[in-house]
């Protein structure tokens, strides 16, 4: 058997709740593709990328939220 050690990077933050979210579902539902991420060394750079486009998106969610509301606000004094 061959000694497969992955190098892990030292200075990268731990993932987020989004980014563990993503691995546990590629962990327990996509097996194989997991397996491959895993080996390739492109696990982390992926789980990192998911869980920076959920921050993001977190960030904007209030904006449109408050934008529809006065939209709507705007129409119901119509």
């Amino acid at each position: 058997m061959p000694c497969i050690a992955l190098s892990d990077p030292p200075d990268a933050p731990p993932l987020g709740r989004y980014g563990m979210m993503h691995k546990n579902y590629l962990r327990e539902h996509k097996a194989a593709l997991y397996a491959k991420l895993l080996l390739s060394e492109r696990l982390y750079p992926l789980c990192r990328e998911v869980d920076e486009a959920a921050a993001t998106r977190l960030t904007t969610i209030p904006d449109r939220v408050q934008a529809h509301e006065i939209i709507l606000a705007e129409l119901v004094c119509i």
